[in-house]
């Protein structure tokens, strides 16, 4: 069978990841790409990588145009997918790549982006362990699907299998984040300009306000933990795209340093996307850039008695359009692996 799917957002970063990664999936046809001030103008223009899309033209995102698709994929600022999903009656899976329906308590939406709350949605992370299995569970046959936050998603899953083990202590954690200006969107703004990020790190949302931080709080909650304190820093580096996250915790009383290796490889020793690496090794962002892969490196440190965990992902596909083709296969009941590659592009 072969699936008509809308795009919207896809003169972006994400919507335009999104297409890279459907052009090649041999059970969707991308019919129709929208956006807003781009609309009529070619999709090339804006996206003159996927040159097998030269033919399409973005048209105007309304309900009208997307409806009538198999499945639609949202992927548009934060705080506007709503208004299109709660139109979007007549299809059949909707994917949004934005924040509007990732998280379940209307308090922390208020306090972390503000507007109108929109039911929570099969959160698209499927590796990601909770205190029934995986989250995987809960898209097989799904129909509206949240795709994760790149950040959020990356912590949540170096972090959540010691959770569920009971091998770390989830109320103080830390998480310092390198992350490519790609996560922020394709709008120009002034601290994303090549000349304020070349040969510079920049931290920025410090303090615990970074919209990420309830997602991430929500995932580990699922995975077992009944109280949660992070501590979240993110700085943008000059790199287009990739997260390199190192994350650490307590160790829990008790627990040796067999039992905290095996709950990470308990987690993830069968998952294709999700890969720990042998003991002293350590992911470089280099190692994921174009692939849905994310790469963990853990290491326990009695000195202290902490756990690091260093995580690398590319933010703009496993982080985010990989991880929402992921849960559109799954949802479908395809291969979960259909047009996705655990191979990255070097140099």
């Amino acid at each position: 069978m072969t699936y008509s799917v809308a795009v919207s957002g896809a003169s972006g970063y994400a919507g335009g990841e999104i297409l890279r990664i459907l052009a090649a999936h041999p059970d969707i046809e991308i019919r129709t790409v929208t956006a807003h001030a781009n609309a009529g103008q070619p999709l090339v223009q804006h996206q003159p990588h996927l040159r097998s899309l030269a033919h399409l033209t973005l048209q105007e995102t309304t309900p009208e145009i997307l409806s009538g698709h198999d499945i639609v994929f949202l992927a548009l600022p934060h705080g506007q997918s709503g208004q299109y999903t709660d139109a979007l009656t007549d299809v059949s899976l909707v994917i949004d790549a934005g924040a509007d329906h990732r998280l379940s308590s209307s308090a922390d939406w208020n306090a972390f982006y503000g507007g109108d709350f929109h039911e929570p949605w099969a959160y698209g992370v499927p590796e990601l362990p909770t205190q029934a299995g995986k989250q995987r569970a809960n898209l097989v046959g799904a129909t509206r699907i949240a795709a994760p936050g790149c950040n959020a998603s990356t912590v949540s899953l170096s972090i959540a299998p010691g959770i569920a083990a009971g091998v770390i202590d989830p109320t103080d954690l830390v998480s310092v984040l390198a992350v490519g200006p790609s996560g922020a969107g394709k709008s120009l703004k002034p601290h994303l300009l090549g000349s304020e990020i070349l040969g510079s790190a920049n931290p920025y949302a410090v303090g615990g306000v970074h919209r990420h931080i309830p997602e991430v709080k929500q995932a580990l909650r699922a995975a077992g933990a009944a109280e949660v304190h992070l501590s979240f820093t993110p700085v943008i580096v000059p790199m287009a795209r990739g997260i390199l996250a190192t994350s650490s915790a307590p160790i829990t009383p008790g627990a040796s340093d067999a039992d905290i290796r095996a709950a990470w490889e308990h987690a993830y020793g069968e998952e294709r996307f999700v890969q720990l690496l042998p003991e002293g090794t350590y992911p470089r962002t280099a190692d994921v850039i174009g692939a849905n892969t994310a790469l963990l490196g853990l290491h326990i440190d009695r000195d202290v008695n902490r756990v690091t965990i260093v995580a690398a992902v590319d933010n703009l596909v496993k982080g985010t359009a990989g991880a929402a083709v992921q849960s559109m296969n799954i949802a479908l009941g395809l291969d979960e692996g259909r047009a996705l590659t655990v191979n990255g592009v070097a140099p």
